[in-house]
């Protein structure tokens, strides 16, 4: 989460409300200021505090026109029903809510399924709040695994530089150095060579992401995995590969069933996604799943005597809602393999089809274009006159939330703009969003390009 310190800059914020809002008294609106540092002296009517703190969302942008975020921004209403219902329900007490913690089980064997787990008896899994706690108990067990060989020496993690923040700080808060392989040219992701090349007796293992956040493109996981075989014969160092399929772990298996990323290859220990992306559930829930159960040491496995059952959990934090969980079962219920497909493939079209409209206006030279991940990035093109900075303030102004931002170290030089289509985000949509392109683009003409200051960049979020 975000760390926020310091008081409010307006220690003279001026009192008053909506009068309507004050029930039998509208008077009592002319004093009032909302609390920003400490609590009311009195309580509110259940109906005026919702209506002031709705007033102040009003300042967020619409989540469905958010082309930034990874997050589900659209379920169905049965679905929000069922999260409504559920969302009192605490996962941890599996005791007291032993149907939620089969739902979970349910979940973490429908996963195994679709990724292949060769003995389906033999995994161990588990819900997580997301992808970023998922990433840290897959690295926890690589980094035990490696401490059970007896090695010297510092431990490390190989992963290309468009991994997510949550890698470079499993590796800060576990004590393990990060082995960044830098982007180089046109390679905006890791590939087996550079993965090999920073490896040593000391590496606790390789991520490969399925479904990078700054082009949605995959890395080769099995030419990855293969290199690593080759490895192990010449060295004897077993480094086994963590995948990343935060998002493309639930796009492949219905999109690209032939593409080998899984656990049909034999050096993928874990695998990872977040069931709050393509999982197609708001958030927070995220899964994680181990091919056998000697990829999990089990003494990172605790045993708790809880509410009077003995509860095994490997997590990172305790209490949170079953909603999330439910929703996620829901999910695989409502829509089955074929559904998954159906949905999957809409949001790849549309990305296709608005990567190419994109293209076909003339300033813009695509990075990707929406085939693997439904995300892509594209640039300006040098003679443009204006770049991605501006396209992006532009289009704020029509509520569309369209991330510009540079590349990692070593192509600080490129900077895009990124899209990702998700479930809800339709044709229509698409088409809207290229006609806005299309007219401001006079406007930008006039404006030409100014330097900009990358530190003013706008920000975008896995």
């Amino acid at each position: 989460m975000v760390l926020h310190q310091g008081k409010t800059d307006r220690p003279d914020r001026v009192g008053g409300t909506n009068p309507m809002y004050a029930g039998a008294n509208p008077a009592l609106a002319a004093g009032f200021v909302m609390p920003h540092d400490k609590l009311l002296d009195n309580s509110l009517p259940p109906d005026t505090a919702l209506q002031l703190v709705r007033d102040e969302l009003m300042l967020d942008g619409n989540a469905r026109l958010n082309l930034a975020t990874f997050v589900t921004t659209w379920m169905e209403p049965q679905a929000r029903e069922l999260m409504a219902e559920c969302v009192d329900k605490n996962m941890i007490d599996k005791d007291e809510y032993p149907q939620t913690a089969e739902l979970e089980r349910r979940c973490v064997n429908i996963l195994a399924d679709l990724w292949h787990a060769p003995d389906p008896a033999d995994i161990m899994g588990c819900s997580t709040t997301g992808s970023s706690e998922a990433c840290m108990l897959a690295g926890m067990a690589l980094k035990r695994r490696w401490s059970r060989l007896g090695r010297t020496g510092k431990p490390n993690l190989v992963m290309g530089a468009d991994v997510q923040v949550c890698w470079e700080k499993f590796c800060e808060y576990w004590e393990v150095e990060p082995r960044l392989v830098p982007m180089d040219g046109d390679r905006y992701h890791l590939s087996a060579e550079e993965a090999v090349a920073r490896c040593d007796a000391n590496t606790i293992g390789v991520v490969a992401i399925l479904g990078s956040t700054f082009d949605g493109s995959y890395e080769p996981v099995a030419e990855i995995a293969a290199a690593l075989d080759a490895l192990a014969e010449r060295t004897g160092w077993d480094i086994p590969v963590h995948v990343d399929g935060a998002s493309g772990a639930m796009i492949a298996p219905f999109l690209d069933p032939d593409l080998e990323w899984d656990f049909r290859l034999p050096r993928v220990a874990s695998i990872n996604t977040s069931g709050h992306k393509y999982g197609l559930v708001y958030p927070g829930v995220g899964w994680v799943v181990w091919r056998d159960q000697d990829a999990l040491p089990s003494e990172l496995v605790f045993k708790v005597n809880y509410l009077g059952g003995d509860m095994p959990t490997f997590a990172l934090n305790f209490s949170r809602p079953g909603a999330e969980v439910a929703a996620q079962y829901y999910t695989f219920v409502r829509l089955g393999r074929e559904g998954f497909r159906a949905v999957q493939q809409a949001s790849r079209d549309v990305a296709m089809h608005l990567a190419s409209g994109i293209a076909a206006l003339g300033p813009f030279e695509l990075l990707t274009r929406g085939d693997q991940l439904p995300v892509f990035a594209f640039t300006t093109r040098a003679d443009a006159g204006f770049d991605v900075f501006d396209v992006s303030r532009r289009l704020r102004e029509r509520g569309w939330l369209v991330p510009a931002y540079t590349f990692p170290e070593n192509r600080t030089d490129l900077a895009v703009l990124r899209i990702v289509v998700r479930n809800g985000f339709t044709h229509d949509l698409a088409d809207l969003l290229l006609a806005d392109l299309k007219r401001l683009l006079p406007d930008l003409e006039k404006e030409g390009g100014r330097p900009k200051d990358p530190a003013k960049a706008t920000a975008f979020h896995h």
